[in-house]
């Protein structure tokens, strides 16, 4: 399981870089504009410049409406300032077709300037609270369009989680239908360290944290801390560890 931290500012990604040896991708985001706010392109590059360069720099593209040219400029702005990952919400997509239709955009215009890009299609475990495409239509949504993950994040930063609204057997549901087309499947809202043997034991290849990282748990007001992100990452090992021992065991 790859850990893929979200620092909003450069001095956040300077943090990152301190704990660079635990985490795995560095993801771009301004969490004022929404659980996938887009930063700015400055940012981006700035933050690229800040990390070592053998650490891919994710960015999302924001909480984006039915609008697919307009996303798929802003995909394409994502990647020119220096992002490997872009990262859509699907915030505004009703149906899976218009779901489709913004991430086919989205993978045309990034792969078109950087065929070794990763286009992530993004939506929400609490859809039903926005009126969004339903979590489980996310892997084939991602399929047909060419992206190469599907991810579940919250739209909605209220305090509940992840698992709040679609429980591990359902996380089970979404991360099987992603490998069966071969996809990665990322998981991400409010993850805490008690979250992870669950996200361990069902597959998970993308685990997406900022408060659980941040000071005082505190995704917007908070700071990360490296202490914390070294924490985080030696709960996973140990974890993946017991995993693999289980799994040993059994066969």
């Amino acid at each position: 399981m790859l850990l893929l931290i979200s620092p909003d500012s450069v001095e956040e990604a300077l943090d990152c870089a301190q704990a660079a040896e635990h985490l795995d991708i560095v993801d771009v985001k301004k969490p004022d504009e929404g659980s996938l706010g887009a930063n700015f392109p400055w940012v981006i590059r700035a933050i690229r410049d800040a990390v070592p360069a053998d650490k891919p720099v994710s960015a999302t593209v924001g909480d984006v409406p039915y609008k697919p040219g307009t996303v798929a400029q802003a995909a394409l702005g994502a990647a020119v300032s220096g992002a490997t990952y872009i990262k859509v919400g699907l915030y505004g997509c009703t149906t899976p077709e218009q779901a489709v239709d913004v991430m086919r955009g989205v993978a045309r215009a990034v792969k078109d300037y950087r065929p070794d890009a990763f286009v992530v299609a993004s939506g929400y475990a609490d859809a039903h609270r926005i009126g969004c495409v339903n979590p489980l239509a996310l892997p084939d949504i991602a399929r047909r369009s060419g992206s190469d993950a599907a991810m579940l994040d919250t739209a909605v930063k209220d305090g509940t989680r992840l698992f709040d609204h679609v429980p591990p057997d359902v996380c089970a549901q979404f991360v099987r239908l992603a490998h069966e087309a071969d996809l990665l499947a990322a998981l991400a809202g409010s993850v805490t360290v008690e979250d992870l043997g669950a996200l361990t034991r069902i597959g998970t290849d993308i685990v997406g944290v900022r408060g659980a990282v941040c000071e005082g748990g505190d995704r917007t007001a908070g700071r990360i801390q490296p202490r914390l992100v070294a924490a985080f990452r030696a709960e996973m090992d140990r974890h993946a560890r017991e995993c693999a021992a289980a799994v040993a065991t059994a066969s």
